[in-house]
């Protein structure tokens, strides 16, 4: 049976490229609102955090109808830490729009899931975005994409791919950018006359792939998969089994099927093949099992998401300040929101470690687990995290690293400080493009050198440089790389800062702190430029006297405080320190806050290398 009636396609791009912009679009002029229905900006991008960073995190589902054909759109995600969401949701569909910035060019995240894309068999529609930005290279674009194709080993007939020139703001397309576009449907008819619609047996045996998992806390989980095969209905008898795990074998019933229809679930009786249903009812439904008829229970294949590659350890917070901030602080309420949380990401692993207390969390990057601990910061949650470590794998007996393919674009004065660090940390020069004013570099780089280094980059480049990074392989291990080089000014006492204290402190380096700022021993409250930690009493008043000395009066200049993101927070921490993560606040601490067991710490360490 093939389903005239019906296409299935995702829209992957890199991150800032315009995908969900361009959904906007579509659902408008697909009549999903009402002539005078307010709708936000990015409506696909649900949550607080996605619209505040401006990128998708989560991949979504949508429909929309053309031509008495339903279109089901997935957005995904564009930076390279949330692959996992497009490796998986591209089993749903049977094309892809490839979406490509007309000034960027096809960047790193675009080779890496155009690859995923290609492996399937996919048909790709280009779709070349932001035709109407004033420095767009629409030729020179255009022939970078195939030259992507011909490096991927694309097929004859991918080759071949249509390409669709786009302005997602302005939600108009042309087949031929001399021409100006006026709306979307040369978009709509490309993708009804060049995506395959599904096909599949409609009378055999249930067949379908659990591709994404939702939680809903009225009906539990909510398993979201196209149909292979057969036909679903309301209250069936299932067997549930997993191809890459054998031990995944139980039976239950189909309580609740819904269908997407705009940005809507709607409940239906029956879905058929081809159809990307929403189903409830199976409580430990995971991502990859495949839901069949008891009478035929045949897994079907599914991609194996990649390994995590950085690991950040997870512990109750127990600094002076513990439980003031936050509502969820025990290690049971850690435990719960951890594993609650690998029901919905598949990229992500939890390790439960001796102490009850810790648990090493695993992910695709830094942003990846910064968008976690963001999340959980806002739900009340108060725990500590401590530095991010490169997971390393022994492959035939040798030790082998994580290696990222960087990607860099600077100006051209910028290019041998970029050179010297990269240098400094194991980076290897793979190509090098030059123009008048700027030059794109290309490194394969061991992962732990990119810890702290996205700052000094931007310091380098005076804010004007641009680099993207994608996961590449794993090889041997490259040898030691320098980690910070600045030191911790570190609070003496617990208790206040005041102005006086902040005064003779930020003499020693910049401070991150204000007065009036509650301190504890051993709370890292500003960095010096010296390698060692100064230990420095933010606390300290002006003692009093009835003397008065010339100048005593005047007002004592504080510099502005260094204010840390969430990500810079991370990337800035040493590997003896640790981040305090509260609903209001996120402090940098020393692992070990007693000065004197620092101490003794160090010196074992030392003695332990031989260094001492």
């Amino acid at each position: 049976m093939i389903r005239e009636d019906l296409r299935n396609v995702a829209i992957i791009a890199h991150v800032d490229h315009g995908k969900t912009t361009l959904v906007d679009g579509m659902l408008k002029q697909a009549g999903t609102f009402r002539e005078n229905q307010q709708v936000e900006n990015r409506v696909m991008d649900s949550n607080d955090l996605e619209r505040e960073r401006g990128i998708t995190i989560l991949a979504k589902n949508t429909a929309i109808y053309y031509k008495n054909t339903k279109i089901n759109i997935i957005d995904t995600p564009g930076h390279a830490d949330f692959g996992g969401e497009v490796e998986r949701v591209l089993k749903m569909v049977s094309g892809v729009l490839l979406l490509v910035d007309a000034a960027e060019g096809p960047m790193p995240q675009t080779r890496f899931v155009l690859q995923k894309a290609l492996e399937l068999g996919h048909k790709i529609i280009i779709v070349v975005n932001k035709i109407d930005r004033p420095d767009a290279r629409l030729n020179e674009v255009s022939e970078e994409i195939l030259e992507l194709l011909l490096e991927l080993d694309a097929t004859d007939e991918q080759l071949m791919s249509p390409i669709v020139y786009c302005s997602g703001r302005d939600a108009t397309a042309t087949m031929d950018y001399n021409v100006k576009g006026e709306n979307l449907l040369p978009l709509f008819d490309t993708i009804l006359s060049h995506v395959d619609p599904p096909e599949g047996e409609e009378d055999e045996p249930l067949q379908l792939l659990i591709s994404s998992v939702d939680y809903n806390e009225y009906v539990g989980r909510i398993g979201i998969g196209k149909i292979e095969r057969g036909r679903i209905k309301v209250n069936e008898d299932v067997s549930v089994c997993d191809y890459h795990n054998e031990d995944v074998g139980y039976r239950g019933r189909i309580v609740t099927v819904m269908q997407i229809d705009g940005l809507k679930r709607v409940p239906v009786q029956e879905a058929k093949v081809g159809d990307i249903v929403c189903i409830s009812g199976l409580e430990n439904i995971n991502i990859g099992n495949t839901i069949c008829s008891p009478s035929l229970v045949e897994p079907v294949p599914f991609v194996k998401i990649s390994e995590p590659t950085i690991e950040m350890e997870f512990a109750v917070n127990d600094s002076p300040f513990a439980g003031r901030e936050g509502k969820f602080v025990t290690s049971r309420h850690l435990r719960d929101r951890l594993f609650k949380e690998l029901l919905k990401d598949v990229s992500l692993k939890v390790i439960p470690t001796e102490s009850s207390e810790v648990f090493k969390v695993c992910g695709r990057g830094e942003m990846h687990l910064s968008i976690l601990i963001e999340t959980m910061r806002r739900e009340g949650y108060e725990f500590s995290v401590g530095t991010p470590k490169v997971l390393f794998k022994t492959i035939n007996g040798v030790l082998n690293e994580p290696m990222e393919r960087l990607f860099v674009d600077v100006p051209s004065e910028s290019m041998g400080s970029v050179m010297s660090a990269m240098g400094v940390r194991k980076g290897e020069l793979v190509t090098m493009n030059s123009t008048d004013t700027r030059v794109k570099l290309e490194f394969i780089v061991p992962a732990r050198g990119l810890f702290g280094y996205k700052n000094e980059f931007l310091t380098e480049t005076k804010g004007e440089g641009i680099m993207n990074s994608v996961f590449e392989d794993y090889a041997p291990y490259k040898g030691e790389i320098p980690t910070r080089t600045t030191g911790s000014l570190i609070a003496f006492e617990t208790g206040e800062a005041v102005t006086y204290g902040l005064y003779n402190a930020q003499e020693r380096g910049v401070m991150f702190i204000d007065p009036g700022t509650p301190v504890y021993e051993g709370m890292v409250v500003g960095y010096t430029p010296k390698s060692e930690d100064i230990v420095v009493n933010v606390c300290k008043k002006k003692h009093i006297t009835n003397m008065r000395a010339a100048g005593s009066d005047d007002a004592m200049r504080l510099n502005s405080p260094r204010k840390f993101s969430l990500e810079e927070a991370i990337e800035f921490i040493a590997e003896d320190e640790m981040l305090e993560i509260t609903p209001k606040n996120v402090r940098i601490r020393k692992t070990i806050l007693d000065a004197g067991l620092r101490t003794k710490a160090l010196v074992a360490k030392l003695k332990s290398q031989n260094k001492l």
